[in-house]
């Protein structure tokens, strides 16, 4: 256990927290919380980076439920700070990577940390992304004997690992976890020499020439080749006041936060497959549960919309979209629906809101860099080559008809094979 972080329930929370002399961050978590696993490391390393300054504190919130309600924490994670015995800040909830959780600590302390020593790596072809892309480049790269470097800004896996279950990546048993798959894509890059960096924040991108540079905050990576493969995360509800319940209501993990919905109504916004799943695995929990989806066409499968609709506890909205986002403090109570086609606005009652509309790519980075779509996705066919010389781009970050797991791995295979080709003169 870090021994820069304090593990307590509600009882001290007067004492440790809110008497504190100096700053502190409470992350509430929950077990079976994917996450909660990606964050955990995340907390650690801040930990040990920021200590002194700012008190890190645990508290499980399935321990401390009624606790956790009474200071409307209602989602798995939610990071909140406190300082003067008053919460400050801008709180955090559900998926975090490690520049999100720097940026809010920042946001209290100002930058106090001195800037570390800029060490050099070099290597034959950097992988930026340890999803399964990157995860699958990385294995093709190694094997062929490429001096192989992985690096990701969280920890490995990406939306799949974070993901409870994947019911159709091929090999498996009918259902794989998530973070079991990442895990072993993970170890086989590994046995073949692959070199994986986590929780490596990028500050600075230059992939024009023959020798390539990747700054971090510790590391300046130089390669040959680099593959794109940093994935994408979900898309949030483009509804008024959504951001203010975030954590409070809305949610982007049925499995973290579902539990807290026992006997209640939610809705589900979204009509792809995770939309039709997760609304489905809610269905444990939730009295009933309101698919909305902005279309009459589904981007889910026509058995897992089936699937859906037979479901007793599962209605149906179509062509219409979550316009506003309301609540009675900072419990949500309803939304209002708006009709496409019509305009017609309709108040509905609700007590959570979970979304699943699709992901936007992490190539914030890359604007200047690489050729882009209009949807920021990175210009590449199938042969994952971009408009840059020794630079691929695998995974939910480049153009593609069809984003799934597989696909990535897919893709992440195709580049780890271009990239070696590229380097090899081949």
């Amino acid at each position: 256990m870090n021994q820069n972080i304090q593990h307590i329930n509600a009882i001290d929370f007067q004492s440790v927290v809110l008497e504190s002399e100096i700053p502190v961050i409470v992350d509430f978590y929950s077990d079976e919380c994917p996450p909660c696993e990606v964050l955990a490391p995340i907390f650690e390393k801040m930990a040990g980076k920021y200590d002194g300054h700012i008190k890190f504190v645990k508290i499980f919130r399935q321990d401390n439920r009624e606790f956790a309600k009474s200071i409307q924490v209602t989602g798995s994670p939610t990071v909140l700070f406190y300082h003067n015995g008053h919460e400050v800040g801008s709180r955090l909830s559900g998926f975090m990577n490690k520049p999100q959780v720097r940026k809010a600590i920042e946001e209290i302390l100002g930058d106090v940390i001195p800037k570390e020593e800029i060490k050099e790596v070099a290597c034959d072809i950097l992988i930026m992304g340890a999803g399964p892309a990157g995860l699958s480049a990385a294995i093709y790269a190694a094997r062929a004997k490429m001096n192989t470097v992985v690096i990701d800004e969280s920890v490995p896996g990406g939306q799949a690992g974070s993901t409870f279950h994947i019911a159709n990546y091929p090999g498996t048993q009918g259902v794989v976890e998530g973070s079991d798959l990442v895990r072993n894509m993970k170890n086989q890059a590994e046995s073949f020499g692959a070199r994986i960096d986590d929780l490596k924040e990028v500050f600075e991108v230059s992939l024009i020439g023959e020798t390539k540079f990747i700054r971090t905050e510790d590391i300046i990576y130089k390669a040959k080749a680099v593959i794109l493969a940093s994935g994408s995360r979900p898309r949030s509800l483009p509804a008024e006041n959504s951001d203010q319940f975030n954590g409070r209501g809305v949610h982007y993990c049925a499995t973290c936060d579902g539990a807290m919905y026992q006997d209640r109504t939610i809705i589900v916004v979204g009509g792809g497959t995770s939309a039709m799943e997760e609304a489905i695995y809610l269905t444990r929990f939730a009295s009933h549960v309101t698919i909305i989806h902005r279309s009459e066409n589904f981007r889910a499968t026509t058995a897992d919309v089936e699937l859906a609709r037979k479901n007793p506890k599962i209605d149906i909205i179509t062509d219409t979209i979550v316009k506003t986002v309301n609540g009675e403090g900072y419990a949500l109570t309803r939304v209002i629906l708006e009709n496409v086609h019509t305009g017609a606005l309709t108040e509905f009652p609700t007590e959570g809101a979970f979304v699943y509309i699709g992901a936007e790519p992490l190539t914030k980075m890359l604007q200047k860099e690489v050729d882009l779509d209009e949807n920021q996705y990175i210009l590449a066919n199938e042969d994952t080559r971009t408009n840059i010389d020794g630079v691929f781009a695998a995974g939910d970050v480049r153009t593609k008809a069809i984003r799934q797991v597989v696909t990535a791995a897919s893709d992440g295979a195709v580049a780890g094979i271009m990239a070696e080709r590229y380097v090899s003169g081949r």
